[in-house]
């Protein structure tokens, strides 16, 4: 069973987040943040992973702790639910439209963390989620996860689509990666024998 709940309780935000690589798409998301729900809602769903997000942060300041407190645990139960990655097909990439956005990711599930991140948006805030959050999300994220991720956006004007497109090709991208290759569901996808 590739799955992992993780708790994770600072000063500024209690986590409860729970993962399953294997499941279809379903998710309860309550980060106290409307537009971070609605991405990781639609990364659950484009993935095929069932995600359940509770998160109490102190949103009373802005929503940067509970963003990256949430891609940190996020993170931590991916590389969880992944064990040794054996079987895993390892890379996946995707170019993917989001009306005039247009977003490239590649991933490597490789045991190093690395990402190249580039986003440009017009405007700092989409309703009251600061733009620049998605790259702290994402970057959180990777250290946690051990994996290697480029995100480039290609075209795109406004934030919401550009950001929507981030997490979208992400999660597609993280779907191939993951799946079990049948042919090779006994073997780590490396000659060194581990990522």
């Amino acid at each position: 069973m590739r799955t992992a709940e993780i708790v994770r309780k600072t000063a500024e935000t209690d986590i409860r987040l729970r993962l399953d690589l294997d499941g279809d798409g379903k998710s309860e998301i309550d980060s106290g943040c409307g537009f971070l729900d609605h991405m990781l809602t639609l990364f659950a769903k484009h993935a095929g992973y069932d995600l359940c997000v509770k998160c109490v942060g102190d949103t009373e300041v802005d929503y940067h702790h509970t963003t990256e407190d949430i891609g940190i645990a996020l993170g931590q139960a991916f590389a969880k639910a992944l064990g040794d990655k054996r079987g895993i097909v390892r890379y996946g990439d995707i170019t993917l439209p989001m009306d005039e956005a247009l977003i490239a990711v590649a991933v490597d599930i490789s045991g190093r963390d690395y990402a190249a991140i580039d986003l440009q948006f017009a405007f700092e805030k989409v309703g009251d989620f600061d733009t620049e959050l998605c790259e702290e999300f994402w970057l959180a994220f990777v250290r946690e996860a051990k994996l290697t991720l480029h995100i480039r956006q290609l075209a795109g004007k406004n934030a919401h689509h550009i950001i929507e497109g981030v997490f979208k090709a992400t999660a597609r991208a993280l779907a191939k990666a993951t799946r079990i290759d049948e042919a090779r569901k006994d073997e780590v996808p490396s000659t060194k024998g581990v990522l």
